[in-house]
């Protein structure tokens, strides 16, 4: 093996745990990209004509609002791609232009979106775990993987280097901050625990931190009500082995809560409802306090706020949304993105909102496929767009949803309105 070249900037990692620092040489490639391909502008007009929206940008030029005739259009002031995802699709498309003649693969989803994803197909990548249909029977040494934007277990990589890949790496910021925090905790003799969705690749990716380690010790909770399983524990109110089965497959191999929940450590899955993170620190909190008393905090308990500003941020711009006023409310994204089932949440129980994958899901005036907040599947729902009247329509988007699918949903209410762009 001889010695590879990193594209980017050091990263924030415990000294004892250093990561892919060297790697195989692929004929005269780098074989680890962390900072794009060098072919930015080669792949602009691409992805301006695969995502760009004129409507979206006539909306953000007029206020965020749109009238025509009884119909307002209310976007929320922050929405749609953050920093990150565009980073990661921008790396996927300078991946397949730097190397049209190689397999690549990515693998999972590169981010939590239908069209962008069947993109990427269309392009000849390769998903791995075959979400988008059969994977072929790679990797092999000199492939090229993409490592999507929520990360990858620590496996994973491990595997990849050994296999001799070329590496592109479009882990989120954001993420990488949350790993950080993780590390940090094992290293002090911590349990994390991780409020997140434990087949979420984030959070899977994120466990894998906390056991760099052997010692390292996880727990993921995906709610207030686990949340409260394990405070209970904490003040000797639980049973042990109701507890294992609960969070079967959500700790750490060898997670013996007796041992483990002495000294913890909160962080989050980035894309989860910030209030709900928020409140989950604070119940375990009043747990440790009353347990081993406010004096022994410093030694016994550690807690960062690790939810990512783009989330934090255009949940903040659907509570303003809200403010001035609106009838009902449009989510647009990924079924299985967490980011976007929140911004839905926030608004459930205030008047009827619709969770929808993209613009198709918006079929007729009379016809609606959406996925309710606590729905296993899309349903179709009826008589979804009141008629004959004045309505003001919010609509927002989670941080995976490209322009163009923003632009297409506004160009259909209106039309379903009556009422056309001009």
């Amino acid at each position: 093996m001889v010695e590879g070249r990193i594209i980017g900037p050091g990263r924030a990692r415990s000294a004892a745990a250093p990561l892919l620092l060297s790697f195989p040489l692929v004929g005269d490639n780098e074989t680890y990209f962390a900072r794009g391909l060098g072919l930015r502008e080669e792949v602009k007009d691409s992805l301006a004509r695969d995502y760009h929206s004129a409507i979206v940008d006539r909306l953000k030029g007029s206020g965020f609002a749109l009238t025509i005739a009884d119909t307002t259009i209310r976007l929320a002031e922050e929405f749609g791609f953050c920093y990150g995802v565009e980073r990661a699709v921008d790396y996927a498309y300078q991946t397949r232009q730097r190397f049209p003649e190689r397999d690549v693969y990515i693998t999972g989803e590169i981010i939590h979106n239908p069209g962008v994803n069947g993109r990427l197909k269309a392009m000849g990548i390769r998903f791995m775990d075959g979400s988008e249909g059969d994977h072929g029977p790679g990797p092999h040494e000199g492939d090229v993987v993409i490592v999507p934007a929520f990360g990858v277990p620590l496996a994973d990589m491990d595997r990849f280097q050994k296999i001799g890949c070329v590496l592109v790496d479009t882990t989120c910021g954001s993420v990488l901050n949350v790993w950080k925090n993780v590390e940090n905790y094992t290293k002090n003799g911590f349990t994390s625990i991780i409020h997140g969705k434990y087949g979420h690749e984030e959070t899977r990716a994120t466990a894998s931190r906390a056991l760099r380690d052997p010692a390292g010790r996880f727990l993921v909770v995906r709610d207030l009500d686990q949340t409260q399983i394990v405070c209970d524990y904490i003040l000797g109110r639980g049973d042990h082995d109701r507890f294992l089965k609960t969070f079967e497959g959500a700790v750490s191999p060898g997670f013996e809560p007796d041992r483990d929940l002495g000294h913890v450590g909160l962080a989050n899955q980035t894309t989860m409802l910030s209030s709900e993170s928020l409140a989950i620190a604070g119940k375990i909190r009043e747990a440790m306090v009353e347990r081993w008393g406010e004096a022994a905090m410093a030694e016994r308990f550690r807690s960062f706020d690790t939810i990512c500003s783009a989330t934090q941020d255009r949940q903040d711009a659907v509570r303003r949304l809200v403010e001035r006023g609106v009838d009902m409310m449009v989510v647009i994204g990924g079924y299985n993105s967490s980011n976007t089932t929140h911004l839905a949440e926030i608004t459930e129980n205030e008047f009827p909102t619709y969770h929808v994958a993209d613009a198709g899901c918006l079929v007729s005036r009379e016809v609606i496929r959406h996925k309710p907040l606590h729905s296993p599947i899309e349903i179709e729902t009826r008589d979804w767009l009141p008629q004959g009247r004045p309505l003001v329509i919010g609509l927002t988007a989670g941080a995976s949803t490209p322009n163009n699918e923003i632009g297409a949903t506004v160009s259909r209410l209106f039309a379903f309105r009556g009422q056309e762009l001009a």
